[in-house]
Order: C-alpha cells, then sequence, then structure tokens
C-alpha cells in the first residue's frame, strides 16, 4: 500500500506566515550586514590593555571581568609599556553624607556618592578618550537603633554603586566614537604623563569614619562600616 509522503510544513502556512518568514529572514540578513553584535558582545579596538587600578580591589578585579567579557579578545598586561592602551583612573572617590536628622540629632537619611574619573590612551600618549567623570548617588534611610545592619546595608548599597560605574566604564570604552578615536590616534593630542613607565594609581578615597566627623554634630551616630568596604 503507497503511503502518502507528508507535506512540508511551509506547505501548509498562509500568505500572511509566509510574508512574515520572509521578513524575519531579511531582517536578520540585514543586521548581520550591518555588523550586529548580541549584547554584552562589544569588541574594543585594542588587544592588549594597562590600568593603574589595582587589580586586588573589588573594583579593579570586577572592571578586568567586565571588559574581558565584553570584550574576549582584549587582555590586560602587568606593565604599561606592553600595552596598546592605557586606562588610567585619575580620581576614585566614595563619600558618605548626612542628608536628614530629626529633632533629636539622630541621622535618618545618608547620601551615598561615588566619583570616578578616568581616561584612555594609547601607547604613545594620544588622548583617545579625554578625561570622563562619572557619578554615582543614593539616598538611603537610616536608623541609629540598628547601626551594625545598616552598616552593612550601606557596604552592599556601595557595592552595588560600584558595580553600575564599572558598567557605565565598559559603555564608554566601546562606544564607536573611541574606536574610531583610537584608529586615527595620531591625529589626538598627546598626555605626556601617560607616557611613564609606571603609573601609579590615584589614591583611593574611602568611607568617612565616625571618628573623622561627618557634616553634622551627630556623626557620633553613624553607622560602624568596614574600611574595606570603601575600597575600590
Amino acid at each position: 500500500m503507497h503511503t502518502p509522503m507528508p507535506k512540508p510544513v511551509f506547505s501548509t502556512w498562509t500568505p500572511q506566515q509566509c510574508a512574515r518568514g520572509l521578513a524575519c529572514i531579511a531582517l536578520c540578513l540585514f543586521l548581520a550586514a550591518c555588523g550586529f553584535r548580541m549584547k554584552g558582545v562589544a569588541p574594543l579596538p585594542f588587544s592588549t590593555l594597562y590600568t593603574n587600578i589595582a587589580e586586588n580591589s573589588e573594583f579593579g578585579s570586577g572592571l578586568r571581568r567586565a571588559i574581558v567579557a565584553s570584550s574576549p579578545g582584549t587582555r590586560f598586561v602587568d606593565e604599561p609599556m606592553q600595552a596598546q592602551a592605557r586606562l588610567t583612573q585619575l580620581l576614585n572617590k566614595q563619600s558618605l553624607r548626612e542628608l536628614s536628622i530629626d529633632a533629636e540629632g539622630q541621622v535618618e537619611e545618608y547620601e551615598l556618592n561615588l566619583e570616578f574619573i578616568f581616561q584612555l590612551t594609547d601607547d604613545k600618549g594620544h588622548v583617545v578618550l579625554p578625561p570622563t567623570t562619572l557619578h554615582s548617588t543614593r539616598e538611603l534611610p537610616y536608623d541609629a537603633t540598628a547601626v551594625q545592619a545598616k552598616g552593612g546595608e550601606i557596604a552592599m548599597v556601595f557595592r552595588e554603586m560600584r558595580q553600575s560605574l564599572i558598567d557605565q566604564i565598559v559603555r564608554r570604552l566601546s562606544a564607536p566614537e573611541v574606536t574610531e578615536a583610537f584608529e586615527n590616534a595620531a591625529t589626538l593630542p598627546v598626555d605626556e604623563s601617560a607616557l611613564e613607565a609606571d603609573v601609579a594609581p590615584a589614591p583611593d578615597a574611602t568611607v568617612p569614619m565616625p571618628e573623622t566627623g561627618l557634616d553634622s554634630p551627630s556623626s557620633l551616630s553613624a553607622p560602624q562600616i568596614d574600611p574595606d568596604a570603601g575600597l575600590y
């Protein structure tokens, strides 16, 4: 007995389904032609990178992981002279400010601030990305009766803020204008200090501890934060 061959699936499509299928195929071809990349992958125009941000810091190690994840072809080197590009930290500041106090002089809310300034140069000192300032600010309610718990919460929020800055840095480095500037770096001004053999890291500013004083007399109720939590 002859068994009829099954009809191809596409033969049962309606004209509307065929039109949508063709449109999807055309879109895929168009994106491929335009060099479309999946989100999260943004190859940088250089294969070796040096930075004066300490690798053994939370911020430094996180930044390295994020850059390598975004640009797998880029690797970090230990010596500035070995790198095609240099990511130089110019300022790394973290602060904790009393935002409001109650009638009894107890802190009700803190303002957490991070400020990071960096620049990108090539191996000849040409400024590919001029000094760029990134800010992150959060407001956090505070309870003086739960100092230890709130201190841990503040440290956690600072970590989240640092991760946000890392994401911003990666986006800046992978921007089309940075790639274009690196490829035409010979036309850009030179930062002589970037040519130094050893680029010293800028000093990190930590969270002010209670004994250093804050912005109001209520600093005695400030949270006890692990000093390591204030380091990038």
